[in-house]
């Protein structure tokens, strides 16, 4: 079952992506990130955490945006704009 941290890692490495692509924000997607993670569709989808994941990197003070978001606000359908390079470094983690 997909944890907090694998979620968080899964995260980084969609940042660094757009930043090796050289973009200034990266748009993500709960459904995909969920997806990137592993182990779903199924009963361990873990999609709250997912979401939690997302809000917790979220920082309006640095030019973040939810684009969208699903009524209960955890969801599939979240979406937001991460501006890049974060105000914290983005840990670089190397695909096992």
């Amino acid at each position: 079952m997909p944890t907090r941290e694998d979620f968080k890692m899964e995260l980084h490495r969609m940042m660094n992506e757009a930043m090796d692509q050289g973009k200034t924000t990266a748009d993500i997607n709960a459904g995909e990130l969920r997806s990137r993670v592993g182990d779903c569709p199924g009963p361990n989808h873990r999609m709250p955490t997912c979401c939690g994941v997302m809000r917790g990197a979220f920082a309006p003070d640095a030019g973040d945006m939810i684009l969208e978001e699903p009524p209960s606000g955890q969801g599939a359908s979240l979406r937001i704009r991460y501006v890049l390079p974060r105000p914290e470094p983005v840990p670089r983690f190397e695909p096992v």
